[in-house]
């Protein structure tokens, strides 16, 4: 099964703040997730050309570029970047000449994000991603393997082959839309590509029916650790209705990730981890995703995992969260 969620519309930095709306899919079988997220506008440094050059010599043989060269090469001529990601471990940039900003950024930010990610996460991921951009939605579409998904509702997409829970997930790959680099700042390209690497990497631990607050409000504090962002600039909606004293009564349903009122959802799932990470460690934060993704949770499950991971049931952790949030906002 399938579950695409749809992002309805783009929004800028100036106007917007910090926006973050993605969808999700996590099965039994398939995995993909998307993301939109906006972003200050920070300054990301550069592949130099000379650099470029030279992996794309050296990249032409690697299996992954093999895995996406069928789909690709109707498009135009494959640039390929290969980028050290620490521990001997090397990921791939895959793109055509007119996306060369966008690869030059993604391309420079692998290493940092796969870093940040491993230290939280911790190392038991491939630590080595293919990481596509695409030059249109019919190529977008292709390598997302979903006429339904639409380049012009998302920004990224992170997919992976079928695979059986207990072995290593095949065939992942984060895949940009085309409009990605030119809708989103640098800085936003960065935060989309630590959300989607964040879902490659606990993807051999999560399966369908998880909840939707801890799959995305964990990607989410992922990809903003270690910014200098402040809560209201990660999550404006969510701060606004906090100022106006209309705090969340409970952890976002599954249901309020699609609608009208998924930016608020995506922000106050943020929120959950953040406090999660904020209140007993980043370490109790990872255990407690571990516990919850592994499986559907009933409300007697979840209060026992949390019982056993953080010492309060979830009527407990909701209500410290809220208080949380009040001090936060303030």
């Amino acid at each position: 099964m399938q579950r695409w969620r749809r992002v309805r519309h783009w929004c800028g930095a100036r106007r917007r703040g910090q926006f973050a709306l993605t969808f999700a899919m996590v099965t039994v079988l398939t995995g993909a997730c998307g993301a939109l997220l906006v972003a200050p506008n920070w300054v990301l440094p550069k592949v130099s050309p000379d650099r470029l050059g030279a992996a794309r010599a050296v990249a032409a043989d690697d299996p992954r570029l093999a895995a996406v060269r069928a789909t690709m090469a109707p498009f135009g001529e494959l640039t390929a970047v290969r980028v050290a990601t620490g521990s001997g471990q090397e990921s791939l940039v895959v793109g055509h000449a007119g996306q060369r900003a966008e690869m030059d950024v993604l391309a420079a930010e692998l290493a940092p994000a796969t870093d940040s990610i491993t230290e939280l996460w911790g190392a038991g991921w491939a630590r080595s991603a293919l990481v596509v951009v695409a030059s249109n939605p019919s190529e977008f579409a292709a390598l997302v393997r979903s006429g339904n998904l639409l380049a012009s509702e998302v920004a990224a997409a992170a997919v992976a082959d079928p695979y059986l829970p207990g072995t290593r997930p095949t065939g992942q790959r984060v895949v940009f839309s085309p409009d990605a680099g030119r809708r989103l700042t640098p800085a936003g390209l960065r935060t989309v590509l630590r959300h989607e690497l964040t879902h490659l990497a606990a993807r051999a631990d999560t399966v369908d029916g998880a909840p939707q607050w801890l799959l995305e409000g964990f990607a989410e504090y992922a990809a903003h650790r270690g910014g200098t962002e402040r809560f209201a600039e990660i999550a404006p909606t969510l701060n606004t209705r906090l100022r106006t004293g209309a705090t969340p009564v409970d952890l976002p349903a599954d249901s309020s990730f699609t609608g009208p009122d998924a930016a608020a959802a995506y922000e106050q799932a943020w929120s959950v981890c953040a406090f999660v990470a904020a209140t007993y460690g980043e370490p109790r934060l990872v255990q407690l995703y571990r516990g919850l993704a592994a499986g559907k949770q009933t409300p007697e499950s979840e209060d026992r995992i949390l019982r056993e991971v953080l010492g309060a049931d979830r009527a407990s952790v909701t209500a410290a969260w809220r208080s949380w949030l009040g001090a936060e906002s303030a």
